[in-house]
């Protein structure tokens, strides 16, 4: 797709992933529009639009009004969420308003403004649990840990719906652990490695939580270019997949990586994991992403150690405007 000209929503387009894809889409000449309620706790920031030729629009998906941000939109990137684990567990109606009631907002706002729209959703592996088998494919069984995995899963699911009852032009991205630029680092609200990045930076020790549980990571220019492809390639309408980036490495083998990376103030401490967290904990996870792979000729480029010398590259001279 030539995105020169094309009109684009992006919801959520403040935070984390977002605001990377506005980036990307604006580079390329798009008319994009970013929709974001700045909800405490999420991921957004007004540094993470900084230099991009967006517009921003500051509202709550689950009470503006959708219509006109989505009329005569050609594609909608929607990654409006909540996603704190723990979060949803301490107030799992709220997280419902956000992940599932407001989707169905988006989707008949949608209907009403962009009929002919492509929809790209962002997704999560955390769908899940606990993994029966390594790599999980998209045919792995599902059963969400905790309150989140469910309302997010039932929000894929009413986009699912609109594609094979309405026939729109819909791929859901199951994405594994994200990092990069503009990352929530303040805390681990939004990955564990948000927060090492943070105290690494501050010459903190970091806590690591277990440690032997395997992660697959996948740096944010990757994710971005996972987004764009979904969008542009017919094939994947249709489709739930799942993205997964570098080989797995445990948490301790990450760790170590940051350390070595950093330099020699970095440090870090194992600790058992909270009781709170370690019933909804997932054990370990990396994903098969073949199907997407497949589809589209996706792969990762940026390989972790280089993805994680660039995002503590990128923090340095910013660290201040995301505390």
């Amino acid at each position: 797709m030539d995105w020169q000209g094309r009109k684009v929503l992006v919801t959520g387009g403040a935070g984390f992933l977002g605001a990377n894809l506005c980036h990307a889409l604006a580079a390329r000449g798009a008319r994009v529009s970013a929709l974001d309620g700045f909800l405490f706790g999420g991921g957004a920031n007004p540094a993470n639009l900084e230099g991009a030729p967006v517009e921003l629009v500051r509202g709550d998906i689950r009470d503006i009004d959708l219509r006109p941000l989505c009329e005569g939109a050609e594609v909608i990137f929607n990654l409006a969420a909540q996603t704190s684990h723990m979060g949803g567990q301490r107030d799992p109606l709220a997280d419902i308003a956000v992940n599932a009631v407001a989707q169905v907002r988006l989707i008949q706002a949608a209907r009403e403004a962009a009929p002919e729209a492509v929809v790209v959703h962002a997704s999560t592996r955390q769908f899940y649990g606990r993994a029966h088998r390594l790599p999980v494919d998209e045919n792995h069984p599902v059963a969400p840990p905790d309150a989140n995995g469910v309302s997010k899963f039932a929000g894929e699911q009413y986009w699912m719906l609109e594609h094979r009852v309405q026939g729109r032009p819909v791929v859901s991205l199951r994405l594994t652990n994200c990092y990069g630029p503009r990352l929530r680092i303040r805390d681990a609200r939004q990955t564990f490695l948000g927060i090492w990045i943070r105290c690494v930076l501050e010459n903190r020790p970091f806590e690591v939580w277990g440690g032997a549980q395997t992660r697959d990571m996948t740096y944010v220019d990757d994710v971005t270019e996972a987004f764009l492809l979904a969008a542009t390639q017919p094939e994947c309408y249709g489709r739930i997949f799942n993205i997964g980036g570098s080989p797995p490495a445990s948490l301790h083998e990450l760790a170590e990586m940051m350390v070595r990376i950093a330099g020699p103030e970095a440090r870090y401490v194992t600790r058992e994991f909270p009781a709170d967290r370690a019933r909804i904990d997932i054990g370990s996870y990396y994903a098969d992403d073949t199907a997407f792979r497949s589809a589209t000729g996706w792969r990762p480029a940026v390989e972790l150690e280089d993805g994680i010398r660039r995002a503590l590259d990128w923090f340095r001279p910013r660290l201040e405007a995301y505390l």
